[in-house]
């Protein structure tokens, strides 16, 4: 039985670039539409489109339907160069020697593949909206991560959104907000290694 530390970790905005607005705003510029528009369709696909009640075809159809002159290929390729690795994806082959590291996700499985494949070996559990067909802030999504924890009760769960750690605040995780500049790394580490 393990005594390491669980560590959870969100994707966008902790491990990788969060790949909205800038992309929805190059998306309006290069497609001749309504900003607005496209980010009331964002809003209106947000939550099929992150629990997998469409799949990412369907999304697209959706998106070209709605706004003919933008690219398909175009925003596909966008998209998957706007999700980049950022600094802590560095960190996870070293956090895992001392503990246990997971993925929650708010995304889908197809976009940040190119971001979880080099680091998947370091990885205990993945958890991905579109894949479990919830998301967070519900409570379910974090039922399914904490069936794969160390019954040690000490967790860690890392998120750029306070409104998603609420609900990890009440299954007793401890939980820490990523900042834009990456100082919570220093702390994870701090916490980790010492």
């Amino acid at each position: 039985m393990s005594t390491k530390p669980d560590l959870v970790l969100d994707i966008a905005g902790v491990i990788a670039t969060n790949f909205s607005p800038i992309y929805w705003e190059d998306l309006a510029s290069k497609g001749k539409v309504s900003y607005e528009d496209l980010v009331a369709f964002r809003k209106e696909v947000r939550e099929v489109l992150w629990t997998g009640s469409i799949q990412e075809e369907e999304f697209w159809t959706r998106l070209i339907d709605r706004f003919p002159t933008i690219d398909r290929r175009y925003a596909v390729t966008k998209l998957l160069a706007e999700i980049k690795p950022l600094p802590a994806l560095e960190m996870i082959p070293l956090w895992s020697e001392f503990a246990n590291i997971h993925l929650l996700s708010n995304h889908r499985t197809e976009w940040v593949d190119h971001i979880i494949s080099p680091i998947e070996y370091y990885i205990k559990s993945i958890t991905i909206s579109s894949d479990v067909g919830v998301s967070k802030p519900q409570r379910d999504i974090y039922l399914k991560v904490n069936a794969h924890l160390s019954p040690n009760e000490n967790v860690l769960f890392v998120d750029d959104q306070d409104k998603n750690l609420i609900e990890a605040r009440n299954l007793g995780w401890n939980t820490l907000l990523a900042d834009t500049k990456g100082e919570w790394i220093k702390y994870v580490s701090q916490q980790l290694l010492s």
